[in-house]
């Protein structure tokens, strides 16, 4: 049960932080080079959505789960 928990975190969950910092500057950048509210509005809810999964990905990152 020890040698379980000590298991080494799968390669695609090292790459998932840079793809979520990628993921929010380019809905940064969108919301800024729209012209239209509603388009402004849609990419900014996206942004703050994966904002907060980056933040509990980084409160569950040392979950043995």
């Amino acid at each position: 049960m020890d040698a379980n928990s000590q298991r080494p975190r799968p390669k695609r969950r090292d790459s998932a932080l840079p793809m979520l910092n990628a993921a929010i500057e380019a809905m940064n950048l969108a919301k800024e080079v729209s012209c239209m509210t509603p388009a402004k509005a849609v990419f900014g809810s996206a942004s703050i959505i994966l904002t907060m999964i980056r933040v509990c990905f980084h409160l569950f990152d040392d979950d043995p789960f």
